[in-house]
């Protein structure tokens, strides 16, 4: 009964319906609350009722549910608390009731969804502690939590998850450290990003050799990077930007494997940029490169023209000094180029401001002297501003002396 434009509401009658194993409601109009009546479908093992508007709180009726495998509310504005009645629920084995307006606290009982292997509750606004019992759910491969007001430390027994592919907790008030205890798992998706996470990177994350997709944006972690973090060879994607991390990016740009994208902006990286960044393994297929707002200091590097693959690149504000080297003409694939608030003197190069797939340059607020190169791309004179040396279009003319 999908996709028929019901209205209404759900009727007390549909617990009439004992035999009742499969209910599909998605994608109508229908409102108000889940009927107390939903408990009496003893039969039941597939609740969907997405992208409707239902509203209320999950009846505590719906723990009666013995044999319900899926259950599916998810784009609703369902409100209220998960009932603890939900530990009955113990065949259960997908859940996704993101995107509502659900509130309170995760009921301990969540620990009896024993067989449960992905729980969705994103996009709510869960409050308090993440039980410990959650560490009971040994079945599971993804938890996606994020965007709701969880507090408190991610639990220890996070530990037990042998089978975690997924975790997102993103967008919460989690605090306390990087729990280490997350090394023993084989998640290759984590994202913690925009907690009040802090501490050092516990070197035991050298041991998470599937993860694959790593974000740790916007918390309070601080100190360098653990030589393990080198073992990371599936890590892909790499995302500590607005932390407190220092140290030397050595390590990071000399990790087994691969990266298509990498951001450490926002953070207190010193110690220069690798002369040989350009042949580094890990940056062969790099997308994306951002360094933004870090006291690196040193020159660009002439090899990043190497790294052929590269659409974006993000070194702003990084105390940079010396020339724009010649070699950046060679990335035919970038899209992005930008290098302002940095100590860079000389000329541009003709062959850089004229690379064919260049959409977004910026070299403002530097020491760069000579006459703007010709070019076709439409870039604003505030580009080029603040360097007192430039001249010609769309910077006013060179003076003739």
């Amino acid at each position: 009964m999908s996709y028929n434009h019901i209205r209404g509401r759900i009727p007390v009658s549909l617990g009439q319906l004992s035999q009742l194993q499969f209910l599909n409601l998605d994608h109508n109009k229908l409102t108000g609350p889940i009927p107390n009546s939903v408990g009496e479908l003893s039969h039941l093992q597939s609740i969907e009722i997405r992208h409707n508007k239902l509203t209320g709180p999950l009846p505590n009726s719906i723990g009666k549910l013995s044999q319900l495998q899926v259950l599916h509310l998810n784009n609703n504005r369902i409100t209220g608390s998960i009932p603890s009645s939900i530990g009955g629920l113990v065949s259960l084995m997908f859940v996704d009731m993101s995107n509502n307006r659900m509130t309170g606290v995760l009921p301990g009982s969540i620990g009896n969804l024993t067989q449960i292997v992905s729980f969705i509750l994103e996009n709510n606004m869960m409050t308090g502690k993440l039980p410990p019992t959650l560490g009971d759910l040994t079945t599971l491969s993804a938890m996606q939590f994020s965007n709701n007001h969880f507090v408190g430390q991610i639990p220890s027994s996070f530990g037990n998850f042998k089978d975690l592919r997924i975790l997102n907790l993103s967008n919460n008030q989690l605090d306390g450290t990087f729990p280490p205890q997350l090394a023993k798992s084989n998640i290759f998706n984590l994202d913690l990003s925009r907690n009040k996470l802090t501490g050092k990177l516990p070197s035991m994350i050298g041991n998470m050799k599937s993860l694959q997709y790593l974000n740790l944006s916007n918390n309070k972690f601080y100190s360098s990077i653990p030589v393990e973090f080198k073992n990371l060879s599936q890590l892909y994607d790499l995302d500590l930007h607005s932390n407190r991390f220092s140290g030397s990016l050595g390590i990071i740009f000399s990790k087994s494997g691969t990266y298509s994208s990498l951001d450490v902006s926002n953070n207190k990286f010193t110690g220069g940029i690798d002369e040989k960044i350009g042949l580094k393994p890990a940056m062969r297929y790099i997308f994306t490169l951002i360094l933004s707002n870090n006291p690196i200091g040193g020159s660009i590097p002439k090899s990043i023209g190497q790294l052929l693959q590269l659409r974006v690149l993000k070194m702003i504000s990084n105390r940079l000094t010396g020339k724009l080297p010649q070699e950046l003409g060679y990335l035919e694939q970038v899209t992005t180029i930008l290098l302002s608030k940095n100590r860079l003197t000389g000329s541009i190069p003709s062959k850089v401001l004229n690379l064919k797939s260049l959409q977004v340059f910026d070299v403002s607020r530097n020491q760069l002297t000579g006459v703007i190169p010709p070019h076709n791309l439409n870039i604003p004179a505030s580009s080029f501003s603040r360097n007192l040396g430039l001249c010609g279009a769309p910077l006013p003319p060179c003076k003739r002396l």
